[in-house]
């Protein structure tokens, strides 16, 4: 398993969370993601999932 992070952020560049998990790989984390965001209702707001190598998996402006 690797842990990968996820943050969301406000237009003004507020955190609003930063949280870690694990995924098999960057498609698993990319969906784990989702649903977390899904969860706590922050699809709309800005967010990104990265690796542990830092690449982006998923991002939202």
């Amino acid at each position: 398993m690797r842990t990968y992070k996820l943050t969301a952020f406000e237009k003004t560049g507020e955190l609003i969370t930063e949280e870690s998990f694990t995924a098999e790989n960057d498609s698993q984390a990319k969906e784990k993601g989702q649903a977390l965001l899904e969860e706590k209702s922050l699809l709309e707001k800005t967010h990104r999932v990265v690796s542990p190598e830092g690449k982006l998996v998923l991002f939202h402006s």
